[in-house]
């Protein structure tokens, strides 16, 4: 029996598989979104939505320092830290000397860039995925919560047409939702369509049923009586 089994195993060990589902989350929170198959990103999506709580939650208490501590050291024990090189930059990166490539990521007393920006002898400096997380997604995912009076539900899967090479394998799109594509916001049409119904049908509105039923049969009975007039004019011709 499958009983107390919870989570899909995706052929591989426990150390690899939470070693993959941290690498998979740092990518998304620095493009936000990543391509994978659908299985993973179902897998995935559950704890993504966790790591993004925690910036939403940051981004809420504001002015707190202990609890915005608190929920950053939290998010580090899940997804532990990652610099991000600009886009920009990349190029240039990957041209440097493993001597420079570490003055880029860390200053000299062997702490994590947090933002990208430039030092004495460094043109640009690397950026750090917690903190893209506390001051870029969280906020934005904030702000959404407020603009739609909603909580949670800050990523979404597309399943995409294509196979993957080799296995076949179906292929989704995992991506954090944005306050301005958010498929809960109201359509406009289908609110317009309801606001007519409503018109329409408020004249039923507060009436016994009886009554109703009166209604419509007199707006029936015009349509009715027109043919069984045209016979009789017909008989007396």
């Amino acid at each position: 029996m499958r009983h107390a089994v919870f989570g899909r195993r995706l052929g591989r060990t426990s150390a690899h598989r939470l070693a993959m589902r941290r690498n998979m989350v740092q990518s998304l929170i620095e493009h936000g979104e990543i391509r994978t198959t659908l299985i993973k990103a179902k897998e995935i999506r559950r704890f993504a939505e966790r790591v993004l709580s925690l910036g939403v939650k940051a981004a809420e208490a504001k002015g707190d320092a202990v609890r915005a501590v608190g929920l950053r050291q939290r998010a580090e024990a899940l997804i532990r830290d990652r610099s991000i090189i600009p886009a920009e930059h990349r190029e240039e990166y990957d041209g440097l000397s493993d001597a420079k490539r570490e003055k880029v990521l860390r200053s000299r007393s062997g702490r994590r860039y947090r933002a990208a920006t430039t030092r004495p002898g460094v043109k640009f400096t690397a950026e750090s995925v917690l903190h893209r997380l506390f001051n870029e997604v969280g906020p934005k995912l904030q702000s959404r919560n407020e603009s739609l009076g909603t909580t949670g539900g800050y990523t979404r899967i597309i399943k995409l047409a294509e196979r993957r090479l080799g296995d076949g394998g179906a292929v989704a799109l995992l991506q954090i939702v944005g306050a301005e594509d958010d498929r809960r916001k109201p359509n406009k049409a289908q609110s317009e369509r309801k606001r007519r119904a409503k018109v329409k049908y408020s004249v039923y509105a507060g009436k016994p049923r009886a009554q109703q039923r009166r209604r419509s049969t007199k707006k029936s009975e015009p349509s009715a009586a027109a043919p069984a007039d045209a016979g009789g004019s017909e008989s007396n011709e």
